[in-house]
């Protein structure tokens, strides 16, 4: 049964220069089309086009996702000139991976994924959404061979201008990538951007090497923060995040793609929750609460409670191609 649109999708409102398509979806994971209302909720982004988006649940697998959504060839209208991902940080910040006890005692960081990688002695490594490139170069600079790959082609031509490392501009399949060319990918914050993740996964695994690793990064809607701030929650990012996981979701998305998966977790992510208290507070919701998440220590204590309760809002995944 197909949701009623919601009045505030209206097409023939136009956010830019030409007006944007969009498009219904059935669910990215099993292909049915039973959508489940979860929430509606703006564009976040200061200067948004005004409109609300849907996210629906899939009542047969249980995926969570947008819908209606832009179309592939529209949905860049939504992407700012100066979003942030797509920025190179300023400074070049060398970090130190946690340590183990201190790792389970206090969750990860988000800053994850400048840790290592699943893989014994520096290979060939495909970075996929690889934005500002500051992930490429920490893995070069270590002995790594990286490739970039982004759908924004300001973010490349200034990775490879400002780095001197290679960037495709694109997705996957990309004509340059040869099946079994890479031992490891890394998703970092990207899988939920693309309109057909499955499809995504499987070119992945046709990339890797037998017994290469796929390393995904995504927020997770199965959290503490999301039942908190619901539409302001900042892990949504309507309507550019197109799918939102739970850690049941990925691992059966990751599965059915042909991955074996191994180690799943979570990730302590204060500024998320620092962000999403900004954004409650610019709608006049979350009261004292969401006054007292916008304070850093506050935050970062909030979040390790998330972190030991189970319900973090940012988890990782590590899956193998099987020999």
């Amino acid at each position: 049964m197909l949701l009623p649109r919601p009045p505030l999708l209206d097409r023939t409102v136009d956010p830019g220069p030409a007006p944007v398509a969009w498009e219904e979806t059935p669910c990215p994971l099993c292909g049915r089309d039973e959508p489940a209302l979860v929430l509606e909720a703006p564009d976040p982004v200061p200067g948004g086009h005004g409109l609300w988006f849907a996210v629906v649940r899939c009542e047969h697998c249980g995926l969570t996702y947008t819908n209606p959504r832009p179309t592939p060839a529209t949905i860049g209208r939504f992407y700012p000139p100066d979003y942030r991902p797509h920025r190179r940080p300023r400074k070049m910040v060398r970090s130190r991976p946690a340590r183990p006890v201190l790792a389970r005692l206090f969750g990860r960081p988000c800053n994850e994924r400048r840790g290592d990688l699943p893989w014994p002695v520096p290979g060939r490594l495909l970075d996929f959404g690889c934005g500002g490139g500051a992930f490429l170069k920490r893995m070069a600079d270590r002995g790594w061979q990286v490739t970039g790959l982004d759908a924004s082609v300001g973010a490349g031509r200034a990775v490879q201008e400002e780095l001197g490392l290679t960037v495709l501009t694109g997705s996957l399949p990309h004509p340059d990538l040869s099946p079994c060319s890479f031992d490891v990918v890394t998703m970092w914050q990207s899988l939920e951007h693309v309109h057909q993740p499955l499809d995504i996964l499987r070119e992945a695994y046709r990339v890797l090497v037998p017994g290469g690793k796929l390393v995904v990064a995504t927020p997770s809607v199965e959290s503490l923060p999301f039942y908190w701030f619901g539409p302001d929650w900042f892990g949504l990012d309507l309507p550019r995040h197109l799918t939102h996981f739970t850690p049941k979701t990925l691992r059966e998305m990751l599965e059915t793609a042909g991955f074996r998966v191994g180690l799943q977790r979570q990730l302590r992510h204060g500024d998320w929750l620092r962000s999403s208290a900004r954004l409650a507070a610019v709608r006049g919701a979350g009261g004292a609460w969401a006054r007292l998440l916008r304070w850093k220590p506050a935050a970062k204590a909030v979040a390790w409670a998330c972190y030991a309760a189970g319900m973090s809002d940012c988890m990782t995944a590590v899956a193998e191609r099987p020999v």
